[in-house]
């Protein structure tokens, strides 16, 4: 050969095969082509929506926020005019406590006064150291004084747990005060916020579900609780300043006609102890009568107590013996059962007698003790008439200062109207 030529070791296409290769590729690229146009399309319609959608959901939450703040605002001003109320019913609730705090320290006078006539009346002879009408009467104005002092501790302590209360409620408005301007200026901020603003940045996991968070109306129900509970308390002071009232005109007037009937029964008292005198000589002999008869009866029932010991012995030595019989003969038979059955009377007898013997025994040294007492109630009236009559020049003192009472009905009747602030200074 004139030339030496070099070709590929490599299968040659044949020219149909080339242009099925070129017609593929062609068909290839047109359907990518296609794929493209619509991928295009597709992408333009979702940037589009993506961004209305985007643009009325940021307006919503707008609105939403401007709702939001509008609402929290309101219920501030709520909770703001309930606790400018509460302000003022402390004011005046702490003032009628004062009111009622000063009666209860003038309350001394009386109750000196009364511990006076009871430790005078108490230094009569023991003769005389009797449960009289005045002793009860005593006693009674005693309570009267403690009961309506406790009712105005009573009182004054409702009125200190109601001012405390009320700075419960108060500091909880506080709080929750505090908290919805927090949050009114919280979401008055993200309403001024923009997607252009500076300082917004992508954020950890802002879809979580806040630790402590409530829903809309969790919170709506805390805020018309705390409301409610703001004018119920309102409300309960109002009818507590008028009972702190009603309680010290009360405790005046139960006083007072306590003060007349002791009087009236310590005068009737030094009348009737010049006739007890008879009375206490008929109750001497007859009290030892009662003695002497006591006296017999208790003998009689130690004495029948020892009956029943003895017969106790007997039917327990019976038992106690029998239990030594041999074999099958220490059977369960009548005689033990009935055995076992008198000495569980006898037992539960004497425990009877026993019991009614210091019964007996308890009475006849109470009988005793009065024998005493009547006794030296004899030699002791006198000396109680002149008792009962310093009593009674000691409790003038109940009459005078703070429980004179007002000097003319007209007075009183400015004093119960609360009228003094309505008349003008002479």
């Amino acid at each position: 050969m004139s030339v030496i030529t070099y070709e590929k070791p490599t299968a040659r296409l044949s020219l149909a095969d080339w242009f099925t290769k070129q017609w593929t590729e062609r068909q290839a690229n047109e359907a990518t082509g296609a794929d493209a146009f619509v991928l295009r399309h597709d992408a333009r319609q979702l940037r589009n929506e993506t961004r209305i959608r985007t643009d009325w959901d940021t307006r919503l939450n707008d609105a939403r926020l401007a709702d939001r703040v509008t609402e929290t605002d309101h219920w501030r001003q709520r909770l703001e005019a309930c606790a400018a109320r509460i302000d003022g019913e402390m004011a005046l609730l702490a003032d009628e406590k004062f009111s009622t705090e000063k009666q209860i320290d003038a309350m001394s006078i009386p109750f000196n006064v009364m511990s006076e006539c009871i430790s005078m009346r108490d230094n009569r002879l023991p003769a005389e150291l009797t449960n009289d009408d005045a002793d009860a009467e005593l006693k009674k104005e005693l309570c009267v004084a403690e009961n309506r002092k406790r009712a105005l501790i009573e009182r004054c302590h409702a009125a200190w747990e109601k001012i405390n209360k009320l700075n419960e409620v108060r500091f909880k408005l506080s709080v929750d005060i505090g908290d919805k301007r927090e949050a009114i200026e919280i979401d008055a901020n993200q309403l001024a916020t923009h997607k252009n603003c500076a300082e917004i940045s992508h954020k950890l996991d802002p879809l979580r579900i806040v630790k402590g968070s409530h829903s809309h109306a969790t919170w709506l129900e805390h805020s018309r609780q705390l409301k409610q509970a703001a004018d119920d308390e309102l409300a309960d002071t109002l009818k507590l300043r008028e009972a702190l009232f009603v309680a010290r005109e009360r405790a005046r007037n139960d006083m007072a006609a306590q003060r007349d009937r002791v009087d009236f029964v310590l005068r009737r008292r030094i009348f009737e102890t010049q006739k007890a005198r008879n009375e206490a000589e008929w109750q001497r002999a007859k009290t030892g009568d009662e003695m002497a008869k006591l006296e017999r009866e208790i003998a009689a029932l130690e004495e029948a107590l020892r009956d029943k010991m003895a017969a106790a012995k007997l039917a327990e030595t019976r038992l106690e013996n029998r239990s030594y019989r041999p074999g099958f003969e220490l059977a369960t038979d009548e005689p033990e059962r009935g055995l076992k059955e008198e000495v569980l009377r006898l037992r539960q007898t004497a425990g009877e007698l026993r019991d009614k013997i210091d019964c007996a025994k308890t009475t006849y040294n109470a009988l005793e003790e009065r024998m005493v007492a009547i006794d030296h109630d004899l030699a002791g009236k006198n000396q109680s008439m002149t008792t009962d009559v310093r009593c009674l020049d000691l409790r003038a003192r109940l009459r005078q200062g703070e429980f004179a009472g007002p000097p003319t009905q007209t007075d009183r009747n400015i004093q119960l109207t609360r009228m003094e602030k309505e008349i003008p200074a002479e």
